[in-house]
């Protein structure tokens, strides 16, 4: 069957499809992993995006077992290398790629300038796109314009760790390393739906944590109210990714569109007021622009300078914009977990990362 991918600007790109014979439309973005791609098209960020992967070779280490996964399902909807790899070698391998991508119903095209497509896409600006199999056609959509937060959030709460003191984690479609590295730091972390009010809760804890997610943060309204209560009973907060920009707009900031935005493992950001220089894992379209009073910049992009955190002057309200917790990727920022709890007074474990894994399969309970 041909197929091929098809920019809304008219640039086509014809390939062949290892995945499910299917048409679909998205966001046609890039990530520059060299490792990770389990992870990425898993990762909720990426929901009504076609990803395009830079590194040449895709598909060699195959697909291990869904507790490894970061959500329960593949979350782009269509993927685009440059080499696909059906025969897989890896100790974890399960199933190749494109099994999995047929299984889930996306499409996996292989085109063979990928660098071309890439170059466009920086220079351009990420476009609309769609993945065209055969007849089956489809009209271009911006994922944007949905709550993709809501699409992609827990329906109910859920419970992991046994730890001492408890953490409320709001899922705007968090990764699952975010709860692992939790855990792993010996607290227990009660994931709750990103519409909830933290507020009327009825148990006690500790801290609240906004997660990542995807699309365009203005469309989390509701989310942005609640964290507003959770702002003004003064209750320890820590933003992720996402939680960076709903933290900002809670207080009152702005954020906008990036251009071609920020989904890598090599993001460096640099503490703001020293030299220091740490690699991030990032995967995110939009950006913080005005900081909210009260608050300063915590770190800044060392590629174009765009905001990567924030901090306030006094309270323990802060949030950075890339993932601290990564997978895959660097570690360098793992500290800021341990920075945030030691500011409300709560003792995190410094086991060596990672310690141990969080099983997903079935439902947690108290």
């Amino acid at each position: 069957m041909s197929i091929k991918l098809i920019l809304k600007d008219g640039t086509e790109y014809l390939g062949k499809n290892f995945g499910a014979e299917k048409s679909v439309s998205g966001e046609v973005v890039f990530a520059t992993g060299m490792v990770g791609y389990p992870e990425a098209i898993t990762d909720p960020s990426f929901r009504g995006q076609i990803l395009v992967l830079t590194f040449p070779l895709i598909g060699n280490y195959g697909v291990p077992e869904k507790s490894l996964w970061e959500s329960e399902k593949i979350q782009i909807s269509g993927l685009i290398v440059c080499n696909y790899i059906d025969t897989p070698s890896h100790y974890s391998s399960l199933q190749t790629l494109g099994q999995w991508l047929k299984k889930e119903g996306v499409p996996l095209l292989q085109i063979k300038d990928t660098r071309g497509l890439t170059q466009k896409l920086r220079s351009d600006g990420v476009l609309l796109g769609k993945i065209i199999a055969g007849r089956n056609l489809v009209k271009f959509e911006d994922p944007n314009r949905r709550n993709l937060v809501a699409e992609v959030s827990t329906k109910e709460i859920l419970y992991f760790g046994n730890g001492k003191d408890t953490v409320v984690l709001i899922d705007c479609g968090v990764k699952r390393n975010i709860v692992r590295r939790l855990v792993d730091k010996r607290f227990k972390v009660v994931v709750v739906p990103w519409n909830t009010d933290v507020s009327k809760l009825e148990f006690l804890f500790s801290a609240v944590i906004i997660s990542n997610g995807p699309g365009d943060p203005l469309k989390a309204k509701i989310t942005i109210n609640n964290v507003k209560k959770i702002l003004l009973k003064k209750i320890p907060i820590f933003g992720i990714c996402l939680g960076n920009q709903i933290l900002t707009l809670a207080l009152g900031g702005t954020t906008y569109k990036l251009k071609f935005g920020h989904r890598s493992q090599n993001q460096p950001v640099v503490l703001s007021g020293t030299n220091k220089c740490y690699l991030t894992t990032q995967n995110h379209g939009f950006a913080v622009k005005r900081i909210p009073h009260g608050f300063k910049e915590w770190f800044y992009n060392a590629n174009d300078n765009t905001n990567e955190g924030i901090i306030h002057n006094d309270l323990p309200f802060m949030s950075v914009q890339f993932h601290p917790e990564s997978s895959p990727g660097p570690i360098d920022t793992d500290w800021i977990f341990d920075f945030f709890f030691k500011k409300i007074g709560l003792k995190s474990s410094n086991r060596v990362y990672p310690s141990s894994r969080v099983k997903f399969t079935t439902r947690q309970v108290k």
